[in-house]
């Protein structure tokens, strides 16, 4: 299983599959001003054919050379 990354939305971080056999993009999370806390809004993204223990699935973007 790899992850097409030319798929993915500009600014996504991180893919993951969720318990319920789902995937997502995760991007950065953008932190509201003047508050202790942030947001971030999980996108629809493909399995690319994961299979395999869901808490083991998050990848990280490679760093673009």
């Amino acid at each position: 299983m790899k992850v097409d990354w030319s798929q993915a939305p500009k600014g996504a971080r991180w893919w993951a599959v969720d318990e319920d056999g789902k995937a997502h993009w995760f991007c950065a999370p953008d932190v509201a001003a003047f508050t202790k806390f942030w947001f971030s809004e999980p996108q629809p993204a493909p399995t690319f054919g994961f299979t395999g223990d869901w808490r083991k699935s998050i990848v990280e973007r490679p760093v673009a050379s």
